[in-house]
C-alpha cells in the first residue's frame, strides 16, 4: 500500500510480517558486525550472510546447500564453527538476488524444531587457509580396527546385568551405563583398589581385539583393566588425565556403534578436537596420555569434517569445510595396564606419583574486595574444581525441608538454583523450569551429564535477566564469600532475579551446631568413616600445623601481623570461630593430580584440600536480608546446623 507526502515522495506501508523480518535483518546485521566485524551491504552483492543457519544454531552443511542451490551456482559456503550464521558466495549477483527474495524469511526444520532464515548482502568474505591441526604427540586414532562383524558380537556380548561389585560406579553414574572387568574404576576418587581385583578378570570376547594390539605393536603387555562406558546423545565426560599412579602408559579406547568427537587440552591452553569413528581405535601415550586432559562434552550433534574422504583426525577451524554430525548410541571399551610401581613419567607437574606436597601459607582475612575475591579463587572455586567427583558422590538425598519449599511452587514456575552443584534439587518437582548454575565447571559439566539445565557463573553475576524467577534458592552458597559486602550483594541478586511476589530459599552454614538441645547430624557423624551432607568434610581431620589456630598471630613477623589469620576447623567439632578454613579430605587416594592447586596438603591417607567458610551467628542471616531493599522475610528457622530464611520481593528494585 502506498501514500503520498507533497504529492511527490512515496512511502510504502509495511505489513507486520514485513515489520518483523526487517527487525529480524537489522539484529542480524548487528550480530555480524559484533562477531565478525562485518557490515552488511546495502546493494546486492553476490555474497550473502545467512543469519540462523550456522553450525551453532543446528543447521547443517548439507541442509543449508540443499535449500541454497535451488537459487544458482554456489561457489563458496562457509559455515564458521559455533556461529549461528553462514556466508553463501554466489557466481552472480542476479543468482544472490534471487535467494534473497526466495529464502528471506523461511522456515527450515532442523532437529526437530523450526529454524527461520534471514538473509543480508555483505561485501566478499575471504576465507583463509587453515592448517590441519595436528593430534597430541603420543596420539594415534586407527580407523576400522575391527569389522562391523566384531563390533556387532563385541557389544552383544555385553552383561549389562549389576553386580555387587560394581555398585559403586552406577551411583556416581546414575545416567550412563557402566561395567568394569579386571579391577573396579572409583568415580569419587579416580582411581582402583588394586588389593580388590574382581573376578575373572577380562572378558574372553575382548581377546581377539587384544591380540591384534600386541601384534602390531600398539601395547607391550595384555590390559587387565577394562571399563564400557554406553554414551546416549548428549552424555559426555568431564575433562580429565587418567591418574598417573593408578595406570601404566598405553590407554586404548575402542568406539563402538557411533562416532563421537573427543576434545583435548593441554595445560597451556591448546586444544585439539578429535573425530573418533565408529569402529576405530585411540590410542593415548606419553604426553598426549599423561599431560592433555581429555573429554567428551555432553551435546547432541557435533562439529565435524564435511569432506568425503575425513573421517578421523582432527577437526581444524576451516569454515569451509565443517558440518554437523547427530549423535547416536555409542559404547566405548577403554583397557588400561593397572600401575604396581610409582609412576615416573616425564611429566612431573602433571604427575601425582612426583609431585611433592604443597603446603598452603597462612591466609589473612581479606582487607578489601581484592583480597576477598583472591580469597575465594584459592580457597573455593579451585578446591570445586579438583574435587567435584568426589563431592558429588556425596550430594545425592534432598534436605527435606528444601523439598518442601520447591515442591509449594505451581506448575510451570520459573526456578534459579544459584550455586546448584550438582544439580540434585533440579529434578525435584518436574512440573518446574528449573535452571541452575554454578561457579565450578566440572560441577556443571556433572549436571550436563544428568540431562539438567546448568551453566556456568558467579553467584554476583548471574546471567539472566531482571525479574525472570518465580523462585531462587540458594543452599550452602553464600557462607563462601568472605565480607559482609560481598554476602550482601549475593543476596541482592538473588532478589534481581525475582519477579515480584517471587521468593527466595537461602541455607548458610551455622555456628550453632547444637540448637535447642539438639546437637546436628553434622556433629552426630563423627566417625571417621562416615560422608558429610551438606556440611564440611568427608573425614576427620586434625588441624592443619602449617596454618595459624588463633585468629591474630602473636609470634609472626609479618607485615600484616594486625590481619587476623584464619583458622583450620577439626571436622565433626563446635565451630571455634566465624571465619575458618574447613578440611576437604579426599578419603582412598593416595594423591590427586593437581597441576596449580595450592590449597592442598598432603596426608598420608590422601590429600586434603580447605574450604573458605563463614558460618552464621543465630540472626545473622536475617540482618544480612534485612539490609536489601523491597523484600520481607516470611519466615527464618534452624535446620540440621543451618540458618534458612524465605524472603519474598514486593517489588521491582
Amino acid at each position: 500500500m502506498e501514500s503520498r507526502v507533497n504529492g511527490n515522495v512515496k512511502l510504502v506501508k509495511r505489513s507486520k510480517e514485513e515489520k518483523k523480518l526487517l527487525r529480524k535483518q537489522l539484529k542480524a546485521s548487528h550480530t555480524l558486525l559484533k562477531h565478525e566485524a562485518i557490515n552488511t551491504a546495502s546493494l546486492p552483492t553476490k555474497t550473502l550472510v545467512v543469519a540462523n543457519g550456522g553450525l551453532g544454531n543446528g543447521v547443517s552443511r548439507e541442509q543449508l546447500q540443499a535449500v541454497l542451490k535451488d537459487s544458482g551456482c554456489v561457489e563458496t559456503l562457509l559455515m564458521p564453527p559455533n556461529k549461528p550464521y553462514a556466508f553463501v558466495t554466489y557466481g552472480s549477483v542476479e543468482e544472490a538476488r534471487r535467494c534473497q527474495v526466495s529464502l528471506n524469511g523461511r522456515q527450515l526444520q532442523c532437529q526437530g524444531q523450526a529454524v527461520t532464515l534471514y538473509l543480508s548482502f555483505v561485501e566478499n568474505v575471504g576465507s583463509e587457509s587453515v592448517a590441519c591441526t595436528e593430534l597430541p604427540p603420543g596420539l594415534k586414532v586407527l580407523e576400522d580396527f575391527i569389522s562391523s562383524e566384531e563390533e556387532a558380537g563385541l557389544l552383544e556380548a555385553i552383561d549389562w546385568a549389576p553386580q555387587t561389585d560394581t555398585v559403586t560406579a552406577q551411583k556416581a553414574l546414575k545416567h550412563r551405563r557402566v561395567k568394569h572387568y579386571g579391577y573396579e574404576f572409583r568415580y569419587d576418587n579416580n582411581n582402583v583398589d588394586k588389593d580388590r581385583p574382581l573376578p575373572g578378570g577380562l572378558p574372553p570376547f575382548c581377546d581377539t581385539v587384544l591380540e591384534r594390539c600386541l601384534k602390531e605393536n600398539h601395547i607391550d603387555v595384555i590390559p587387565d583393566q577394562l571399563t564400557i562406558n554406553q554414551y546416549e546423545p548428549g552424555q559426555g565426560i568431564p575433562p580429565h588425565v587418567d591418574t598417573h599412579s593408578a595406570f601404566e602408559d598405553t590407554i586404548l579406547s575402542l568406539s563402538l556403534g557411533a562416532k563421537t568427537v573427543m576434545d583435548f587440552r593441554h595445560p597451556e591452553g591448546r586444544s585439539v578436537a578429535v573425530v573418533l569413528p565408529e569402529r576405530s581405535l585411540l590410542v593415548m601415550k606419553g604426553e598426549g596420555r599423561y599431560l592433555w586432559t581429555h573429554g567428551i562434552t555432553p551435546r547432541k550433534f557435533d562439529v565435524v569434517p564435511a569432506g568425503d574422504g575425513v573421517s578421523s583426525g582432527a577437526v581444524t577451524s576451516d569454515p569451509g569445510d565443517l558440518t554437523l554430525s547427530k549423535r547416536s548410541t555409542r559404547t566405548s571399551f577403554t583397557f588400561r595396564r593397572v600401575r604396581r610401581t610409582a609412576c615416573d613419567c616425564a611429566f612431573p607437574s602433571a604427575c601425582d606419583s612426583q609431585r611433592p606436597p604443597e603446603v598452603p601459607s597462612a591466609p589473612a582475612l581479606p582487607r578489601d574486595d581484592g583480597d576477598a575475591s583472591r580469597l575465594e579463587a584459592q580457597f573455593v572455586h579451585r578446591v570445586y574444581e579438583e574435587i567435584s567427583s568426589h563431592f558429588s558422590s556425596t550430594r545425592h538425598s534432598p534436605w527435606p525441608r528444601v523439598s518442601h519449599f520447591l515442591h509449594s511452587l505451581p506448575p510451570g514456575a520459573v526456578l534459579a538454583d544459584v550455586g546448584c552443584g550438582n544439580g540434585k534439587y533440579l529434578a525435584i518437582n518436574p512440573h518446574l523450569w528449573a535452571m541452575g548454575c554454578d561457579r565450578s565447571h566440572n560441577l556443571v559439566q556433572i549436571c550436563a551429564q544428568r540431562g539438567l539445565q546448568a551453566f556456568v557463573s558467579d553467584a554476583l553475576d548471574v546471567p539472566l535477566r531482571s525479574g525472570v524467577c518465580d523462585a531462587c534458592i540458594s543452599i550452602a552458597v553464600i557462607h563462601h564469600f568472605s565480607t559482609q559486602e560481598r554476602r550482601l550483594a549475593a543476596v541482592n541478586e538473588l532478589v534481581r532475579l525475582l519477579k515480584p511476589g517471587g521468593r527466595a530459599l537461602i541455607y548458610v552454614w551455622a555456628l550453632e551446631q547444637e540448637y535447642r538441645k539438639q546437637r546436628s547430624k553434622y556433629l552426630k557423624e563423627n566417625s571417621p568413616g562416615q560422608e558429610e551432607r551438606d556440611g564440611p568434610s568427608a573425614q576427620m581431620t586434625q588441624n592443619n600445623p602449617d596454618y595459624s589456630q588463633e585468629h591474630a598471630g602473636t609470634d609472626e613477623p609479618s607485615v600484616q601481623q594486625s590481619q587476623p589469620k584464619l583458622s583450620v576447623h577439626t571436622n565433626r567439632t563446635v565451630f571455634n570461630s566465624q571465619d575458618l578454613l574447613v578440611p576437604w579430605h579426599l578419603k582412598g587416594v593416595a594423591q590427586k593430580a593437581s597441576e596449580t592447586s595450592t590449597e592442598s596438603k598432603q596426608s598420608a591417607s590422601g590429600p586434603v584440600f580447605h574450604r573458605y567458610y563463614h558460618v552464621f551467628l543465630e540472626g545473622e542471616l536475617e540482618n544480612l536480608c534485612g539490609s536489601v531493599k523491597n523484600i520481607t522475610i516470611q519466615s527464618s528457622y534452624h535446620d540440621q546446623g543451618n540458618w534458612c530464611v524465605i524472603v519474598e520481593k514486593t517489588l521491582d528494585l
